[in-house]
């Protein structure tokens, strides 16, 4: 099969398979529909004799909101992160610079241009270089 047919199966899989899940992606993480979902299976199958007591309850649901929270301030972390990375990357214009490229050469000259988002890359001798590979700037 030609790189050109494998992509074209995979795409069609992967529409296929989103069709099959409403539009959603699945993941192998619990979120917070799932875990509601055990939560009310848990207290309609509870022993009628014992019934979960409205601390545990309250205890089960205050663990779910620190959770989701600290998820929610981990996507902000990143966001906060990357805009760092971003513009940290624009403070180079102009400046020499040295990297190492994928290869594992040292790469040395001005930055001439700067990509922002989320991996911002830096342009040295006409070509782009991930920021991360940065090891030395110079005025």
């Amino acid at each position: 099969m030609s790189g050109a047919e494998y992509a074209k199966v995979t795409s069609e899989v992967n529409n296929f398979n989103k069709v099959l899940n409403d539009g959603k992606v699945k993941s192998q993480d619990m979120g917070k529909d799932e875990f509601l979902k055990i939560l009310i299976t848990q207290l309609q199958n509870q022993d009628p004799t014992k019934p979960m007591e409205d601390k545990e309850f309250i205890s089960q649901m205050a663990q779910f909101s620190s959770l989701e929270q600290m998820n929610n301030l981990n996507t902000q972390f990143e966001k906060v992160s990357n805009n760092l990375a971003s513009n940290q990357a624009v403070s180079l214009l102009g400046k020499n610079v040295s990297l190492t490229d994928l290869g594992g050469n040292n790469i040395t000259g001005r930055v001439e241009a700067v990509t922002s988002g989320a991996y911002p890359q830096i342009q040295v001798n006409n070509r782009l270089y991930d920021y991360s590979s940065l090891e030395k700037v110079t005025e």
